[in-house]
């Protein structure tokens, strides 16, 4: 009996790449793609698709990874960084949370703008100053070396 007689035959290995609880669904993608800025005609073509970009950044967003742990099966940390911090820059991730909003606003038979917000004291500042302020004269600095002044 040869070493590959020994695995069933039935045992197929996946052509596509794994699929995360955070990744796009096919309906969800067609809502979002449009949202995405146009891609420059200029420079390096591509390496990766726009939809791996998104569905890495919803992984790193939703996992709660570091950068450099991101799965091998999506485009490389950098490349996803890359797409993050510009897209994070330039408004792209607010624009579509509004966008979204809105839609599902009218979809659910409502104007696609709040007509009313409601602020409580927990996050409605009351003083102009913020952080710690003050001074206390009589509080004792350490030294590197131990040492109290």
């Amino acid at each position: 009996m040869s070493y590959f007689q020994t695995f069933p035959s039935e045992v197929i290995m996946p052509t596509t790449p794994a699929s995360y609880p955070s990744d796009l669904s096919e309906a969800q993608w067609k809502l979002v793609a449009p949202l995405i800025p146009v891609p420059q005609s200029y420079g390096r073509s591509r390496e990766y698709g726009l939809r791996e970009i998104v569905n890495a950044i919803f992984y790193l967003l939703r996992s709660g990874c570091s950068w450099r742990m991101l799965p091998h099966d999506f485009p490389p940390w950098g490349t996803v960084d890359h797409y993050f911090r510009r897209w994070s820059k330039d408004g792209v991730f607010e624009q579509m949370n509004a966008q979204l909003r809105a839609d599902l606003r009218e979809r659910l038979g409502r104007s696609r703008e709040a007509s009313a917000s409601i602020i409580d004291s927990q996050s409605a500042k009351i003083t102009d100053r913020g952080g710690e302020h003050g001074d206390d004269g009589a509080k004792k600095q350490t030294v590197a070396s131990g040492i109290s002044l």
